[in-house]
């Protein structure tokens, strides 16, 4: 499984807008502590994330990666 979203959890503050901006539902903070003594956020499921990216947009702190698939058309 690739992943569609990454978050740089050594820099996550926990403010968790991007668990309240998620139209799936996918993002949490987690339940351990980053260096910092924050709670990260996390992705529950990959596979029902939509790569949107409005997760990175409204993270303060630029710690969110949002990737898509590339779709190959075939020619005939």
């Amino acid at each position: 499984m690739e992943k569609n979203v990454v978050f740089k959890e050594d820099n996550c503050k926990s403010c968790g807008l991007c668990v309240q901006v998620c139209p799936t539902n996918v993002i949490f903070l987690a339940d351990y502590l980053n260096g910092k003594g924050y709670r990260p956020a996390a992705v529950i499921d990959q596979d029902n994330c939509i790569s949107c990216a409005k997760c990175a947009q409204i993270c303060p702190d630029s710690v969110v990666s949002v990737y898509r698939q590339v779709k190959v058309l075939e020619t005939v």
